[in-house]
Formats: C-alpha cells, sequence, structure tokens
C-alpha cells in the first residue's frame, strides 16, 4: 500500500534508458562492494576518522549519545498484537541488535511491564553466524500467531522473509521462505501469500524493485506460484493489498501498480482476473472500516467533485460491483493550513492525524448513516501526534505525543470515546529549562511564506554570535514536524547551539499541494525556500554565516549539495548524510529510477536542464570557497547507493579541497545497523559541527 510513510524509505536511483556517464571517471565507484571501491572507502575513513575522534570533545558526545541510545528508560514502541498484548521490538545495551518481545495490556498500564521474548535477534545472528538487521514482522490477523519476519544482512533494503510461529518461540520447519529480495507480500490465509518478488533473475522493474505478483500456497516452491497480476518494467513496483473484515476474513484483494513514486493504479483482484479501479493515479487507498474503502487524493480528481488533498471514501461492495464507475463522498477537506499527516483504522472508526500551521491533532471519525461525524481527542497542544497503533479487535490506540522541549509521551486511547490515559513518560535527556521554541516565517523567492522552528536558549542574544544547526528535508511529501530534540539537545544546545527545523516545499507540512509545488521542473522552489530560511536567520540576527551549519540526509543530502554548491556564502559547516549527488547518472545507480516522479528523468530533455542546474556532482567547481564538508554513506545502502557520497568526496579531492568522509560498513540507508554504531555517527557529526562552528 502507498503512503507517506513509504517516503521515508525513497531515495536511489535507475534510469529509463539513460546510461552512466563515459566520461565519468569515477564510474568504478559505483560497484557497491567491489575491492577497489571499498579499499578507497577504508583509506578515507582512516584519514578523516582521526580528525574528529582525537578531539577531546568527542568522548565525551559518544557517551552522551550512545547513553541516549541504549537507555533501557526509553519509551518502548509498542503495537497491538494478540488479543490482550501489546508487542514491541527493542535495543539497548544487552540487546544491540535487538528482541521481538510481548507483555499485556494490564501488564503494561502497571508501568513495570513482564516481558516475555518472542525471538532474540543477538542470539539468532550468533547461531546463525549472520548480521541480521531486524526490518519488521506481519503477523496473520486475528490469531497473530503466525507471522512473516523479514530480516536484512547488514541493513540493506533487501532482506529474508520467514515464517515464525509467535507462540511456540520459533520459525515453522517447512514454513514460507521467501529468498533475499525487496519482496512485497501479505497474507490471505495460513496456508496463501500473496507475494511481488524477482521471481527469477531480471524480474525487476528498472527501479530494481519486483513487478510480478503471484500466489503462493504453503509448500510450494516459488516456481509453482501462481500469477495474478502483472507491471510492467518501467513501473516502480507491484505490490499486494489484503483488505479485511474486523473478524479478519478477506474483504478484497488489490494489487497496486506504482507508475513511478507517486502515480499508481489499483486493480482489483477477481476469480475473473484483475480490474483497473476509476481512481486518480495521484490517490492512496488507505485502509477500510465500516465497508467503506478510504483514499487520500494528492490531485484534483474533477470528475467525482474533489480537490488535491480531500479524504474520500467508497462503498467496498459498490466498487466490487463495479470498480470502473466509482462514486465516492468526502470525509474531510482540509483547509491551506493543514494536512492529513497519517490515516488508521480501528474496528468501527476512522482516525485521522491533522496538521495546522506544522502542529497536531487526532480527529475520530464515525459512520453515521451516510456520512461521518468526528470529534478531537483531549491530547496536549502545539505537539506533533501520532498513531503509532491502531486496534482492529475494538476502537484503542497507541498515540505518540512529541515536542522539541517536552519529552515524548505515550497515550492509550478510545477513538470511540475519545478518552485517552496516559501511559508512560520519556525521562528527560537534556535541561530544557533555560530554552525556548519560535516559529517564524521566511519569504522565498516566489514570495511564498515558509514556516521555521528555532530551538534556543530563552536569553538568546540576537548578535550573529550563535552556533546554529539548520535541518531541512523537503521531499517526497515527508514532514518535518517538532519532535523532543534528546540527542541534539544534549550534544547541541545544552552547549550553547540553536537547533533550527525548516518546512520547505516539496514536504508534506501544507498536503499535497506543499509537495507538489517543488516536483521536477519547478525543484528549485525547494531549494530558494532553504536558501530563504538561511538568510532569514541572519537577517534576525540569530547567526551569521560563520556560525551557521546546516545538515541532511537522503534527499535532504541532495539539499545540502545543492545548497553547498549554490550558496556556500552561506555556510561553514555542511554534514551530508547518505546523499543523492549525480542528478544526472541517479537513474541507473541505486534504486533511482523510482524517484523520476519527483526529481524528473535526464532523458527527458526539459527535465535534463533543471537536473543540470543544480545536480551536486556536475555543479562541483574549482577555486570555489566551499566550507569544509563532511559526507556520510553506507556501503550496504542498497537503496541511494554509497556511489554518490564516493564520488562526491572524490571530484572535492580532485579540485582540491578537504573534506572529512566516513563509509559505515553496514548500516543501511539509516547508515546504522545497530545503537552503538548510531552513536559513533552522531558523535562525529556533532564534533565536526563544534570543530567548524563553536571553535
Amino acid at each position: 500500500m502507498k503512503s507517506r510513510l513509504l517516503a521515508t524509505l525513497f531515495a536511489g536511483v535507475f534510469l529509463m534508458g539513460a546510461a552512466p556517464a563515459d566520461n565519468d571517471p569515477y564510474a568504478w565507484m559505483e560497484e557497491i562492494e567491489g575491492t577497489r571501491a571499498l579499499e578507497w572507502a577504508k583509506a578515507e575513513n582512516a584519514r578523516s576518522l582521526p580528525k574528529l575522534q582525537n578531539d577531546p570533545r568527542y568522548a565525551g558526545l559518544y557517551a552522551d549519545a550512545l547513553k541516549i541510545a541504549t537507555a533501557k528508560d526509553r519509551i518502548p514502541s509498542v503495537h497491538f498484537g494478540a488479543e490482550g498484548e501489546l508487542w514491541d521490538f527493542w535495543q539497548d545495551a544487552d540487546h544491540v541488535r535487538g528482541i521481538w518481545r510481548r507483555t499485556s495490556i494490564d501488564s503494561y498500564g502497571s508501568g513495570k511491564p513482564e516481558w516475555r521474548t518472542i525471538l532474540d535477534l543477538d542470539a539468532l545472528a550468533r547461531a546463525e553466524n549472520a548480521n541480521w538487521v531486524w526490518h519488521s514482522a506481519t503477523c496473520l490477523p486475528p490469531e497473530e500467531r503466525l507471522c512473516l519476519v523479514e530480516l536484512s544482512n547488514g541493513g540493506k533494503d533487501a532482506a529474508v522473509v520467514r515464517e515464525f510461529d509467535s507462540v511456540a518461540g520459533k520459525f515453522v520447519e517447512g514454513g514460507f521462505h521467501l529468498p533475499e529480495a525487496k519482496a512485497n507480500y501479505a497474507w490471505i490465509d495460513r496456508d496463501t501469500l500473496v507475494v511481488a518478488t524477482e521471481w527469477t533473475p531480471g524480474d525487476l522493474t528498472a527501479s530494481s524493485y519486483p513487478y510480478i505478483l503471484k500466489t503462493l500456497k504453503r509448500g510450494q516452491q516459488l516456481g509453482q506460484a501462481q500469477e495474478v497480476f502483472r507491471g510492467q518494467k518501467a513501473d516502480v513496483s507491484v505490490s499486494p493489498i489484503v483488505l479485511r473484515e474486523a473478524d479478519g476474513r478477506v474483504a478484497a484483494v488489490l494489487a497496486a501498480r506504482g507508475l513511478d513514486f507517486f502515480n499508481s493504479e489499483y486493480h482489483l483482484l477477481t476469480p475473473q482476473g484483475a480490474v483497473k479501479l476509476d481512481l486518480p493515479t495521484k490517490s492512496t487507498i488507505q485502509g477500510y472500516v465500516a465497508g467503506r474503502l478510504i483514499v487520500s487524493l494528492e490531485q484534483d480528481w474533477p470528475a467525482g467533485g474533489f480537490k488535491e488533498g480531500d479524504l474520500v471514501d467508497f462503498d467496498l461492495a459498490a466498487v466490487k460491483a463495479k470498480p470502473t464507475a466509482l462514486a465516492g463522498s468526502l470525509v474531510l477537506r482540509p483547509t491551506q493550513s493543514q494536512a492529513v499527516e497519517q490515516v488508521a483504522t480501528t474496528k468501527n472508526r476512522l482516525v485521522v492525524a491533522l496538521y495546522d500551521n506544522v502542529k497536531g491533532q487526532v480527529l475520530s471519525f464515525a459512520r453515521k448513516g451516510d456520512g461521518w461525524t468526528s470529534t478531537k481527542l483531549d491530547l496536549p497542544k502545539d505537539s506533533s501526534i501520532g498513531v503509532s497503533s491502531a486496534s482492529d479487535r475494538d476502537d484503542r490506540l497507541i498515540l505518540n505525543v512529541t515536542s522539541f522541549l517536552t519529552p515524548s509521551s505515550q497515550w492509550l486511547a478510545d477513538a470511540a470515546t475519545g478518552a485517552p490515559e496516559r501511559l508512560a513518560v520519556m525521562p528527560e535527556r537534556f535541561d530544557a529549562s533555560g530554552m525556548k521554541v519560535d516559529q517564524f516565517w521566511a519569504t522565498s523567492k516566489d514570495g511564498t511564506k515558509v514556516p521555521y522552528f528555532v530551538v534556543s536558549k530563552k536569553d538568546l542574544k540576537l548578535d550573529g554570535s550563535n552556533p546554529t544547526l539548520l535541518y531541512a528535508y523537503g521531499g517526497f511529501q515527508v514532514s518535518q514536524t517538532p519532535a523532543y530534540a534528546q540527542t541534539v539537545g544534549k550534544l547541541w544546545l545544552e552547549k550553547g547551539g540553536v537547533y533550527v527545523i525548516a518546512n520547505i516545499r516539496g514536504g508534506g507540512e501544507f498536503g499535497p499541494r506543499w509537495h507538489n509545488a517543488g516536483l521536477k521542473l519547478n525543484r528549485m522552489r525547494v531549494y530558494d525556500d532553504f536558501f530563504a530560511v538561511s538568510e532569514d536567520l541572519i537577517r534576525r540576527k540569530i547567526t551569521t554565516p560563520r556560525r551557521l551549519g546546516i545538515m541532511g540526509g537522503s534527499n535532504g543530502g541532495l539539499l545540502m549539495g545543492v545548497a553547498l554548491t549554490k550558496r556556500p556564502d552561506l555556510y561553514n559547516a555542511v554534514v551530508i548524510q547518505v546523499p543523492l549527488f549525480d542528478m544526472i547518472g541517479y537513474t541507473h545507480i541505486g534504486a533511482g529510477a523510482s524517484w523520476v516522479g519527483e526529481y524528473g528523468d535526464p532523458a527527458i530533455p526539459a527535465e535534463r536542464t533543471m537536473l543540470e542546474s543544480y545536480s551536486p556532482y556536475q555543479n562541483l567547481k574549482p577555486g570555489q570557497k566551499y566550507p569544509l564538508v563532511f559526507l556520510e554513506t553506507s556501503t550496504k545502502d542498497d537503496r541511494v547507493h554509497p556511489a554518490h557520497a564516493r564520488k562526491a568526496a572524490a571530484r572535492l579531492k580532485e579540485y582540491g579541497y578537504d573534506y572529512l568522509y566516513y563509509e559505515n560498513i553496514d548500516g543501511g540507508h539509516a547508515a546504522a545497523a545497530n545503537l552503538n554504531e548510531r552513536a559513533l555517527r552522531q558523535a562525529l557529526e556533532y564534533t565536526y559541527l563544534m570543530q567548524r562552528l563553536m571553535d
């Protein structure tokens, strides 16, 4: 199912028809684990790491980061599991890889839960001599006993899937097993899966994802699976959607055909074949409740009478009867300052996390007659609020509430009665007593007002002397909402730094319109917004270019590269995490082809011209006043691919610039395979920032 959460899985690129540049002297770095490339990366690590780790501040920063990352008093990320239970996957100093565990709802609510281990990943890795990294577990409702456990070698997106019995606490002998792939799958019943994977070598799209969907029966070999839907190699991917009634019965099975990252077709799978639903391609099936199919729209739909950003519903029985003639009704139309950030369903309720000027609330909708009525849950104001789990046995929710300076809290709420109960509060990780949060608005080049948050000391001197870290993302409709700044607070704010989050276009802070405004030929709007925020910080005398540093990862790493090459005069520190960098060759690197819907296709002349205008790799030039940058990547990142960071460093070296480079040999797109590696990366980053902005 397509959702905003997919956006955090973005970025790698393959192109439709494009090939590596013939004259690129660093194309050899695109061999992800090639001997020459790995030797180069290890040499760069050996050169760069001592410059940071020998700094007397590094050891303390690492100790603080590790203490936060491995703290046993963190709030567990629980979700509803088997009846009467909450489950979570937990990592700490004793369980670096992690344990999958369970407890009763009553025990958890007591504040001293009695946990029972379902699967110990550290023990499994030792027993199998494998570098397992946990991805997920997908369990068959309503019993939640049989589960598909997804495990990655070193943090790659590609993973193996193995059937696990959560009651017996062991893998099912002779059970379902999918070999390593970027597979999409779902349960139909205890003996049937619907799976998209690389069935035979080469059964992948240009983006390196599967496009052939089959049903796989218990005991069958992969070659015996029966095809039920086929996309095309030019697509991004195909994935299954299984809609269920509250009792677990299957209501419908669909195939989602991703034409690109944002445009999809939905096909109803029937015994007679697949039938395409009459939905706009920029729409997302969000769930099913009370007999209604819930869909969000990322574009206007004049034929249906709906607008970009609307949440609409359809009678599923009518959809199944006439899939090519859909008639929907409006559930919610956000205002210009609002965005539907998340949609969830319980047994009887539709639940929406709605943001207004980047501040959250939760609405619970009940189906009454031919329409919906809503109530607002009584939760803390001026916070980010997310639904971490919704029960399909009743109407209970697990909610997370967070803000920059107030420790995150976890709530159990009844979506039917609106009564929330606080379950847990994270202990303070830093002293925020003398700090404040302000929201300001910058004016971008085209006159658009762009909001940003500033976290600082209350007695902040507006004299330009403040070391300031600006973070942004700006893509894939991913919103940057307030969150408890535990690591930033301890490693940066406590030491006198200022922290800024920019809500630039390309994100989802104001719904699809905010994202769509920065696509393809309009991409420079995203970067203009970022420069406008940077200049506004300087205009307000919060900081100066000497004291201003920036950080971003993945798509945000591309943003950092554009800032480096377009406006090096604004910054003295640039942290470039797991970036895209070569935007002319991006479509043949990693999963890059899947992002043509965001950035454009270098094979299309007009789009190539835009890409050439900002692609950091092509826009690096000798003789510029670039600040010393810190590039980070991961060998196991099979999404964006480490070649982007490698080639950026090599080009900087070619032109005579100094830089810092760190390539984690494990870690995947998150650049850290375990908590120790995460703490190491954070300590490196803040040591660098202190050297550049505080010294």
